[in-house]
Parts: C-alpha cells; structure tokens; sequence
C-alpha cells in the first residue's frame, strides 16, 4: 500500500495535517490503532487558546513564562500569531464553540493566563473538535487505515531517510507496510506509563516516540510530565481545568483555601500534595456556582461526577487529587516540524517537542498547538521533496519474525500486567509531583529489571484476531523505553523546573537551562544535555 502521505494517529494534530494535506492536493492514508475519534484530545475539556491583535504579544509572554526558560520564542510566536486564524477555521468547520449572553463567542480564564482567551464549547471542547476534524475528513474522503498497530517507522539506514512504516492489523493479525513520500507521527503524548494514576487512555504508551527512536531519530525533555491539579479521587478522571476558571474553590479538610486556584497547574498540583502529604484530604467545591450555572458550564463534569463516584458536586464536596494528565516532552523536532535524526519525517501533537511547551504546558494551549501545528505539519511534509526509491524492506521481515517470537519464543512466567502496574505505581510516587534522587534511582533500577525479564513475560492468548492481549505486551515495552528516558532525564536534571520539581534541588538552576536528548546507539539508550536555542 503506497500513497503521498501518511500519517499515523487520528487525534486532532493528525486530522489536522490531513486536511491541510488533502487541500493541497496529495493522496493521504490516516493508519489509526483504534477507531478516528477515540484519541486524548477528547480529554482537552477546558477550552482552545485564541488571542486577539492587542492581546497576541500577552499570550506569547505567558506562554514564554509557563515554559520556565525551555520554550522556544520562534515556535511560540508562530502558534499565538496564528490562533485566531485556527479558531476561525474551526468555526467554518462547524465546531460549535459556547455563546455569551449577547451571542458572541464566550471564552474564560484558564491557570496561568493572564486575560480571558480561551473559547470553549460548554465542557466537551476537545470532543466537539475532534468530531468537526473527522467529519470534515469524511467529506473529503480521506483514506483511513483503523486497527493498524504501529510497530516500526521504515528508515535507510544510510541516509536516515522515512519512506513509510510498519503495522499490526489487529483484525486479522497480519503484519503489513505502508509506504509513502512522507510520514507524519501524531500518535499522542505518553501519560499512559503512569498507568492507573492518569487521565489518558490505557494507549497513551508512546508508541510513536519509541518507534521513532528505535528508528534513528531524536527525543526531548521526556522528564516534563504535567499533573493536572484535579482528578477524582478514585478513577482519576479528569475534572476540567474549567471549573476552577468558572470560580471553583480547592479547600483542604479543614475547609480552608490553600492555594490560588488559577496559578500554573505545576504549582497548584504540588500545593495539594503537600496537603496530602499532611494527611489532609483536598476537595474542589463548586456548590457555590449553583446547579443552573453548572448544568450550562460544566454539564460532563456533572454526569462523571455521579457515574464515578457517585457525587452530586452541585451540593457536594468533590474527593480530588492530581494525576498525570500531559506530556510536555516527546519527538525532538526542528522549526518544520520535521524529526532531528531522520529525513522525511515529520512529529505534531503530544508526541513532538516543538518546544511551545517548554517546561510546563500553558493550559488552553494543547488544542491551539494540535490545531496550528497539524496544518503546518500537513503543508511541510506535502512540500518536502523525497529522494527515497521504494525498495526491498528489511523492517517488515524484522517486524513478522518479532511477532512471531512472542507467539513462540518468549515464555509466559511473569504477568506483565501485574508488572505494568507496579511501573504505575512507582513512578507516580517517585517520579511524580515532587522527586528525589533516591526514588529515582530505586525507579529505574525496577524499570531496568523489568526489561531484563521481558522475553519472559509473553502472553496467554495466542489467538491472531483481536489479539488485546498481544496489543497490550507490545504496549508494554514501548512503555519500558519511553519511561527509562523519563526517569533518566529527571535523575540528571538536578533542578526544580516547571513540571519537574525535585525537592533535593528545590531552586533553578541555570546549568540545566537546557533540553534533555535521547537517542540510541546499537540498542543502547543515549543521553545528554544541549543548549536552548
């Protein structure tokens, strides 16, 4: 199967590029594990970040301020001065963004902004977008490939250059490649290695980062995870950053305010574990807004509320606590969006670092980012020239014969799932909110271990079709990378930035006023620290 463009993930960054791409007249295939619409952008409740002409300079300052010194000026200031233009293509999709009382578009204050200029559509914004993307895809008959498993990007080991990728079909257990002029990475962010102590999908497991590392390119500042500041306490799901900007309170078992509601969410999450860690409890309290106001604003929150935990948070206390919720570091790639290390090959969305984020994610920033970077990233990889000819691929006989070991080889004595959440569990308490060197340490060491013992964790179900048990082992793995290049990251930066917040190393320190790298040399993970730029 061969086409022009082919784009791997079908979140909002990856639906994005292929509109722009099918606009521009190329052939475009979307490979998609799951089904289009089920992707984390349904996730971003709260709202999309626009600015208007008097107010693009603030935005890119408080952008500038959340990143801690690692943004870049250039990336940021080309995603604020084309918000409005992103917005307004939005609107002519269709996306049915929330009215005002005079019918404008309504928009709310988001944590760390400093004037109102997120749009939102009620509490489902995220979902309302991605549905818009989708069924303009539709209209545009662009070519989609579901329940396709990424296994390896398809790169010259001489010239670095991507000329497609590799594929499990889920449905029928068939290995199998797509070849394309260029390939664009939009598989998501990585929050899913916290497994049961998140937000995300059990999916966000950084396939795309792994894969693009294994491949010869590059990744960056993995250590920088956001914990959103309010989960539900017993599911971990998200309660939208909305209801503090609506003039929701966070209050601790004593009833008392403990902290500015609407500071950077690195800092409100760490307020509440240091109640936690008092034996406190920590609660959001929205009673005050009334039912009315809450069924108008908040009405997902409402319903989760009840189904999750049995809540009624128009009268009730709600039991939170945070949980990683988005991922700030992931592909290393330059100002087209095109990855470091490979040709050919372009990263948007969670799963690329183009440095807008920098130490910590702006909120009201991820849906403007996958927005304005996806059209950009679709106009890119379309205008770049390759110079790949379709050849003989070693990486799909590489890929059949790995799968066939696991069915064959690799031995079934250790229950990766019981592996997968201890991994979870350790590295929210020990590479979490707050960090040390010693629970680092201890952390990689166990994750180290685990990839000792992975040929003899293996899978029960050797069955071909719809083989979760499979999808799940692979998962695992790339999850065992992409943390050790988390944990390795946040062992050397011996500093408190951002999201990244050591409490052995509480102040900044301007040596590590730098991005953290990775790549791999013959198998081995590689690391070091470069300049910002």
């Amino acid at each position: 199967m061969t086409t022009d463009i082919l784009i791997i993930g079908s979140g909002g960054a990856g639906l994005s590029a292929a509109l722009r791409a099918k606009e521009l007249g190329a052939d475009v295939i979307v490979a998609t594990k799951t089904l289009p619409t089920n992707a984390n952008t349904c996730m971003a409740q709260g709202g999309f970040n626009a600015s208007s002409s008097e107010d693009i300079q603030i935005h890119i300052d408080d952008t500038l301020r959340s990143s801690r010194g690692l943004g870049s000026s250039i990336m940021i200031d080309l995603m604020c001065k084309s918000s409005k233009t992103s917005l307004d293509w939005l609107i002519n999709l269709g996306v049915p963004f929330s009215l005002d009382e005079n019918g404008d578009f309504a928009n709310r204050f988001m944590g760390g902004s400093t004037n109102k200029r997120t749009y939102y559509a009620e509490d489902y914004t995220g979902l309302k977008i991605l549905q818009g993307l989708y069924d303009e895809c539709l209209k545009n008959d662009i070519k989609f490939q579901t329940n396709r498993y990424l296994l390896n990007l398809i790169a010259d080991e001489e010239t670095k250059e991507v000329s497609g990728a590799t594929f499990l079909d889920i449905g029928s257990g068939n290995i199998e490649e797509i070849r394309a002029k260029s390939v664009i990475v939009a598989t998501g962010g990585y929050s899913g290695v916290y497994h049961g102590f998140t937000t995300n999908g059990f999916g966000s497991s950084g396939d795309g980062i792994a894969a693009t590392v294994r491949a010869g390119g590059i990744a960056s500042d993995l250590e920088f995870v956001q914990f959103h500041p309010t989960a539900l306490k017993k599911s971990s799901i998200l309660i939208s950053e909305a209801a503090r900007g609506e003039g929701g309170y966070l209050v601790n078992s004593d009833g008392i305010r403990f902290v500015d509601e609407l500071l950077p969410r690195d800092e409100v999450s760490r307020a509440i574990s240091n109640e936690l860690n008092q034996n406190k409890e920590v609660f959001l309290d929205v009673r005050h807004l009334g039912s009315e106001k809450l069924s108008h604003l908040l009405p997902q929150e409402l319903k989760l509320c009840k189904i999750h935990e049995n809540i009624d948070m128009a009268n009730d206390l709600i039991p939170i606590k945070s949980v990683a919720h988005y991922t700030m570091g992931g592909i290393e790639v330059d100002q087209k969006l095109q990855v470091s290390g490979l040709k050919g090959c372009f990263a948007v969305g969670e799963c690329s670092n183009a440095h807008i984020h920098g130490a910590n994610r702006l909120g009201g920033n991820s849906l403007l980012e996958i927005i304005s970077m996806g059209l950009a990233a679709g106009e890119n990889a379309v205008n770049y020239e390759s110079k790949n000819v379709l050849k003989d691929n070693s990486q799909l006989s590489k890929d059949k014969a790995f799968i066939n070991a696991i069915y064959s080889n690799f031995t079934n004595q250790i229950n990766f799932y019981e592996k997968r959440e201890f991994l979870g569990k350790i590295l929210y308490h020990n590479a979490g909110v707050i960090r040390n060197d010693t629970g680092l340490k201890g952390v990689l060491a166990a994750l180290r271990q685990m990839q000792r013992e992975f040929t003899f964790m293996g899978i029960s179900d050797k069955s071909k079709e719809f083989n979760t048990n499979l999808i799940d082992f692979i998962e695992f793995g790339n999850a065992l990378e992409v943390a050790e290049m988390l944990l390795v990251g946040a062992l050397h930066r011996n500093e408190s930035r951002g999201s990244h917040f050591r409490e052995d190393f509480p102040g900044l320190n301007d040596t590590f006023k730098s991005h953290s790298i990775f790549w791999k040399e013959d198998g081995v993970l590689c690391a070091q620290f470069k300049d910002v730029k």
